[in-house]
């Protein structure tokens, strides 16, 4: 109020009875959420919820907006509102936590437990700063302690780690091996003890099977002989959808992993499917990479099956292959991240490579993915990727075929 908004206790109330009623006259849902709550003097926190409440607001939000409030205190919070809060009609509270000291999941956790009725969060904690809450990490701990929270979320918890993995995806952020629920060592024991205590009796340190979230026990292990009707039954298994075009693509790749790699595992075939996801971004596909010290050459193809050739110098391989493939689209950008994280295990483990960068015409950042056991040629297709997005804001969404200079 007093740094921000420059205005008095007295205007912020009168501003927000005229913005809720404002707001009421033209929808029939309206949520209040007054920013940096849980450092707001519970009183006069009390008489603005109240003035949106009588205003129209049904949907109370109480953000912890800087991530300050334990969760004993984030509870009374909620616990002294819902207790205090006169309406004749039903008043929903929800938590909106940051995790600044890595405290928003038990924040709204604790917020649920004193009543709160909906959370307001994001899938793999992704958010500005350190992250807002996790909503499956909420949701799956409200599966697992029903006793205690006596609530449940209508999530479809066997979609958790399909759907932590299309976020992934798509905001180029990649999830910690050491996430709690989706992260690759979720239910990795490596404790001599403690396999031998899974082995005996799975609920001495698993507390959540992984089928509870979409990850399924690797029953039918691939390998260089597996057939398409094998490779078939996996992708069903691991609930990746697929036409038989797809599934020609993906066993095609698939039989050029199985003759690098020994044996298939589930986040290897899954790499697969999320690699042939981004890399087919608007039709356009990575030929091939050399590599010749501080030069490369790339060769991409459009839709219309039109192939460009293109050479980079740099002061490394990737940067001679970002310039490379810079030299084939006719715009500026910036790279802002480049980032590689192995996505399976071994030494000839496929590998996630993701780039941001900044589109140089009008400000937007974008991300892209490549997956690859070739990390250089991930990096090919994460760049290119991101070139593509870049493309397809400048051409406005459309994108027929691949822009080039002259000469190239």
């Amino acid at each position: 109020m007093k740094y921000k908004l420059k205005i008095s206790p007295e205007e912020v109330l009168k501003n927000i009875d005229k913005c809720v009623r404002y707001a009421r006259e033209r929808v029939e849902v309206v949520e209040f959420s007054p920013e940096d709550a849980t450092r707001t003097e519970l009183n006069f926190l009390l008489e603005a919820v109240q003035t949106a409440v009588d205003a129209g607001a049904t949907y109370i939000n109480i953000p912890d907006t800087v991530g300050y409030t334990t969760p004993e205190e984030y509870g009374k919070i909620f616990k002294f509102l819902i207790e205090n809060i006169k309406s004749e009609r039903e008043i929903i509270f929800s938590p909106h936590c940051h995790d600044d000291l890595g405290m928003a999941v038990a924040n709204s956790l604790a917020a649920i437990k004193a009543g709160a009725g909906r959370v307001e969060g994001t899938v793999n904690g992704i958010g500005e700063r350190a992250g807002n809450a996790a909503l499956e990490e909420i949701a799956v701990a409200l599966h697992i302690r029903k006793d205690f929270y006596q609530a449940q979320s209508p999530l479809k918890l066997s979609e958790t780690a399909a759907t932590a993995e299309l976020i992934s995806q798509f905001s180029g952020i990649a999830i910690p091996k050491n996430k709690a629920i989706v992260g690759a060592n979720a239910f990795a024991h490596e404790s001599g003890i403690h396999q031998d205590g899974v082995l005996k009796n799975a609920e001495t340190y698993e507390i959540i099977t992984p089928e509870l979230v979409g990850i399924k026990h690797n029953s039918l292990p691939l390998g260089k002989l597996s057939g398409r009707h094998a490779f078939s039954e996996k992708l069903t298994e691991l609930n990746i959808a697929y036409d038989d075009e797809s599934l020609a693509i993906l066993f095609e790749k698939f039989k050029k992993l199985a003759d690098k790699k020994k044996e298939i595992t589930d986040a290897d075939v899954h790499a697969l499917f999320t690699g042939e996801t981004v890399k087919n971004l608007a039709g356009f596909i990575l030929d091939n990479v050399q590599i010749d010290g501080h030069k490369a050459l790339v060769q991409l193809k459009n839709q219309e099956e039109e192939i460009y050739v293109s050479q980079g110098e740099g002061s490394g391989s990737v940067d001679a292959i970002f310039k490379a493939i810079d030299k084939v689209f006719n715009h500026q950008l910036k790279l802002i991240s480049y980032s590689v994280d192995a996505v399976t295990d071994g030494i000839d483990a496929q590998a996630t490579t993701l780039v941001s960068v900044e589109n140089l015409s009008t400000g937007t950042i974008f991300n892209a993915k490549g997956v690859d056991y070739d990390v250089l040629k991930g990096s090919a297709i994460a760049y290119m990727n991101a070139n593509v997005l870049v493309q397809k804001e400048n051409l406005q969404g459309k994108v027929e075929q691949i822009s080039a200079h002259d000469g190239i």
